[in-house]
């Protein structure tokens, strides 16, 4: 049975929740939070605003794999609060991102839940350690940067 692992991060930033919100929402932004030596790329048209089953297509260079295409599906939108990015096509076996937003005394907190399987049953397993979660804690830092620079009042 393929071993299901979760990645978690939080962080607080000084703005408020409509600000974090329209963020957050926008699909094009997500570029923005991507490092940019995962050479990603948005391949969809994508709205200025996210709805409930949307899709985005996108590619995006994972390492010893090469450029990959993804597929998400943005879905439980729950204005000002949280949505869900499910991967439909993609490198991972499961991607299920939970995004949550919520005003807290010092701004907004942004909490991050992923839950992934990995492919190539064992061989993942095996990657998992050395390369998948040093990648992700990579993409994630990143993420928590480059949010906090365009958010912070």
């Amino acid at each position: 049975m393929a071993k299901i692992h979760t990645l978690y991060r939080e962080q607080i930033i000084p703005t408020d929740i409509e600000r974090a919100w329209e963020f957050i929402s926008a699909p094009a932004n997500l570029d923005i939070i991507t490092p940019p030596d995962m050479s990603f790329d948005i391949i969809t048209d994508v709205p200025d605003k996210m709805y409930n089953g949307l899709l985005i297509e996108y590619r995006v260079g994972i390492p010893f794999m090469g450029k990959q295409r993804w597929l998400t599906e943005l879905k439980h939108i729950r204005e000002n609060h949280s949505f869900v990015d499910e991967q439909r096509i993609g490198p991972y076996k499961l991607w299920y991102h939970y995004h949550e937003i919520t005003e807290v005394d010092d701004g907004v907190r942004f909490v991050d839940r992923v839950n992934y399987v990995l492919p190539f049953g064992p061989f993942g397993g095996l990657a998992h350690p050395i390369l998948v979660k040093p990648q992700l804690k990579k993409i994630f830092t990143f993420r928590c940067k480059a949010m906090e620079e365009h958010l912070r009042e």
